[in-house]
C-alpha cells in the first residue's frame, strides 16, 4: 500500500476504518494527512466532522470519544491523529482500533520509525489497520521521483536541470517537492525546465554546484573542483553539504560498475545513469580517466572523509577544507 493508492483509493469513495502511517519519511505521511484534513470532507462537512490532534497534547480518552462519534449531517467522520509518535499512553488506543466505527475514518500519523512489532498495540493494528510503512527514498531513486513528481504537474525537465535539482537539494523530498511548487509557479505549463530555469528560480550556481563539481571529478580537472570548493566557502548557502560526498560516492561506484561490465554499450549503460544520455557519456570520460585501481582508492577516500566530516579524525578541519584534501588525492593520486 502506497500513499498514492490510499489517496486514489479515497478518491473513489473506498474508505477503511484506521489508517495507520508509520516510517522514517514523513513527505509521504505528510501527503495523505494532508489529502485526509482537505479534501476528504467538503467545506460544510468538515466544519462538524473532522477532528485533530496531536500526539504531544493529546489525550487518549478524548481521542477514543472522538472516534466513537456518530458524524453529524454527513456519511462519515474523520479524526486525525499527528505526530503521534510523540503521544504519552498511545498503547490506550488499541481498544478502539480492536473494534472501530465504520463511519468514522481514524488516520494516524506516527512519523519517524515504526511501532514495536511485539507491542499488542503493534499486532491490533496490524490486524485490523490499513498499514502504510514509508520509506526513505535512496539517493540513486532521487532523480526518478523527481522527474515524476515534476511530471504530475505537467512539466518536463532537461536531464541536467534535472540532475542539477537534485544534486543540490539531496534526499529531502519536502524540500524538492516546494522547489519544484515553486518553479510551477513561474514556468508556463508544457515548457522544459532548463538549467537556466534552475539558476533563476532556485538560487543554484549554473558554474558551481554539485553537478559541475561532479564533471569535474569526472574529467580530471583538479583546478576547476578546487575553484568550485572554493566558492562553496564563500557562499555556504549555495550548496547542501551533506549532498556533496554522497553524490560523488555514488557516481564513482557507477565507474567502478562500468569497469567490471563486459557491454558498455550506450544501451548497457543508460539504466545505470535514467537513461540520461549526458551523464552515460560523462561516465565513460570518467571510465576513461580513472583505472579499476584509483576507483576502489576513491570509494575508499569518500568513507573516510565522510567520517571525517561529522567529526571522526577530522582534527576540526572545516568541510570546503576537507574536499580540497580529497580533491587532490583523487585527482593527483
Amino acid at each position: 500500500m502506497s500513499a498514492l493508492s490510499i489517496i486514489s483509493s479515497w478518491k473513489k469513495n473506498s474508505f477503511k476504518p484506521v489508517y495507520w502511517l508509520e516510517g522514517e519519511e514523513e513527505f509521504f505521511i505528510d501527503e495523505v494527512i494532508n489529502y485526509a484534513e482537505k479534501q476528504i470532507l467538503s467545506e460544510s462537512d468538515a466544519s462538524f466532522n473532522l477532528s485533530v490532534f496531536y500526539g504531544k497534547d493529546a489525550n487518549w480518552a478524548e481521542i477514543i470519544n472522538a472516534c466513537r462519534r456518530y458524524p453529524m449531517f454527513a456519511e462519515r467522520q474523520v479524526v486525525l491523529l499527528k505526530e503521534a509518535q510523540q503521544m504519552r499512553d498511545i498503547e490506550k488506543l488499541e481498544a478502539y482500533i480492536d473494534k472501530p466505527l465504520e463511519s468514522t475514518i481514524f488516520i494516524v500519523s506516527y512519523k519517524g520509525k515504526a511501532l514495536d512489532k511485539r507491542s499488542k498495540l503493534a499486532k491490533t493494528v496490524k490486524k485490523n489497520c490499513e498499514v502504510f510503512l514509508s520509506k526513505k527514498i535512496y539517493e540513486n531513486q532521487l532523480p526518478a521521483w523527481a522527474n515524476g513528481y515534476i511530471q504530475s504537474k505537467g512539466f518536463e525537465i532537461a536531464p541536467k536541470a534535472l540532475s542539477l535539482l537534485v544534486s543540490h537539494i539531496g534526499n529531502d523530498l519536502s524540500r524538492i517537492a516546494n522547489e519544484i511548487e515553486k518553479l510551477s509557479l513561474n514556468i508556463v505549463q508544457g515548457e522544459i525546465i532548463s538549467v537556466e530555469d534552475i539558476e533563476k528560480f532556485i538560487g543554484v550556481s549554473k558554474k558551481y554546484n554539485v553537478y559541475e563539481l561532479q564533471h569535474a571529478f569526472s574529467v580530471k580537472d583538479e583546478a576547476k573542483a578546487l575553484r568550485i570548493i572554493q566558492f562553496f566557502e564563500g557562499n555556504p548557502t549555495a550548496v547542501n553539504y551533506v549532498t556533496i560526498l554522497p553524490t560523488l560516492y555514488s557516481y564513482f561506484t557507477k565507474i567502478l560498475t562500468i569497469h567490471q561490465m563486459k557491454d558498455r554499450s550506450d544501451y548497457a549503460l543508460r539504466p545505470l545513469f535514467f537513461n540520461n544520455p549526458i551523464a552515460v557519456q560523462e561516465a565513460l570520460i570518467a571510465f576513461k580517466n580513472y583505472s579499476f585501481e584509483e576507483i576502489e582508492h576513491a570509494i575508499l577516500l569518500f568513507h573516510e572523509y565522510n567520517l571525517k566530516s561529522i567529526g571522526i579524525n577530522s582534527y576540526g578541519a572545516s568541510f570546503p577544507s576537507l574536499m580540497k584534501e580529497i580533491t587532490c588525492k583523487i585527482i593527483r593520486p
